[in-house]
């Protein structure tokens, strides 16, 4: 399997798909799920002639369990790592959730010259958390609760999960589908569970409002106002507005994992941003 080692002794694990002097387009998965989730816009990218890289964050996926290093700061640490050693150029970034803040964090602090686009999709940034400076973030209650359920049993809640909330499949028009959610609960099972406990920190508590401020690439902020996970109002319209050059694009009735659910419709409105 193609693996890079950081730094730290951590092996992180990635897909590189298609022709090396095609431009790159480097996906950022979501909590607790895996370079796996972007099967379908990775697959329709490289169809258009594209070259595509997804990897598995620390404790994900094939990467190594590792103990420590679970935070935005050595998520995006581990990003660069992989693209000096791909030695990507003029590469488009697409986050999806908690993969969102990883490419934001990552575009920031170490995109300068390598970057050519970034798109963040149903993404935790600028902060989900509610604090004095973001009064409209979820209690950390919600966030305990999360931690609590995963320490109780993390098969079961991720199966309800994704049933659940992440799909809109609790919605009483909702047509759940069981291959999406059983492709959700495989994923979540590969990762080690403290990677997955601590990246509920990592995802709600993480402040990027200075990184979003200095991102100067253009920018396409994607978001579904039915999303039941990361909610529309404090995240997406703020991102926003604190970018230099970004685009609000706001689906209606869609959920937080409609890169699944609408793939064409995503597929198709990424595509017109990346060859604009």
């Amino acid at each position: 399997m193609p693996m890079i080692t950081t730094q730290d002794g951590t092996q992180i694990f990635y897909k590189d798909w298609g022709p090396k002097t095609a431009q790159p387009i480097v996906f950022h998965h979501g909590w607790p799920l895996s370079g796996d989730d972007w099967d379908t816009q990775m697959l329709f990218f490289l169809g258009k002639g594209y070259r595509v890289i997804a990897h598995d964050r620390r404790g994900h996926g094939r990467s190594s369990q590792v103990s420590d290093g679970h935070d935005m700061d050595h998520y995006a640490a581990d990003v660069a790592a992989l693209i000096e050693h791909l030695d990507l150029r003029d590469a488009i970034h697409i986050g999806h959730s908690t993969g969102g803040g990883e490419a934001t964090r990552y575009v920031a602090r170490y995109g300068k010259g390598r970057v050519a686009k970034l798109v963040l999709i149903s993404a935790v940034p600028p902060i989900m958390v509610e604090t004095p400076a973001s009064p409209g973030g979820l209690p950390i209650e919600v966030f305990d609760g999360l931690r609590k359920e995963l320490a109780a049993g993390r098969s079961r809640f991720y199966l309800e999960f994704a049933s659940g909330p992440f799909y809109g499949y609790n919605r009483p028009d909702a047509k759940p589908s069981q291959a999406v959610i059983w492709n959700w609960w495989r994923q979540a099972m590969m990762g080690g569970a403290k990677a997955q406990h601590d990246g509920i920190k990592a995802f709600a508590e993480t402040d990027f409002t200075d990184d979003l401020k200095v991102i100067d690439v253009p920018t396409l902020v994607m978001h579904g106002d039915d999303d039941q996970i990361v909610p529309l109002t404090n995240s997406a319209p703020l991102s926003a507005k604190l970018l230099k050059n970004g685009t609000l694009k706001i689906y209606p009735h869609l959920p937080h994992g409609m890169c699944a659910t609408h793939a064409d419709l995503i597929n198709a409105d990424l595509q017109a941003f990346i060859t604009v």
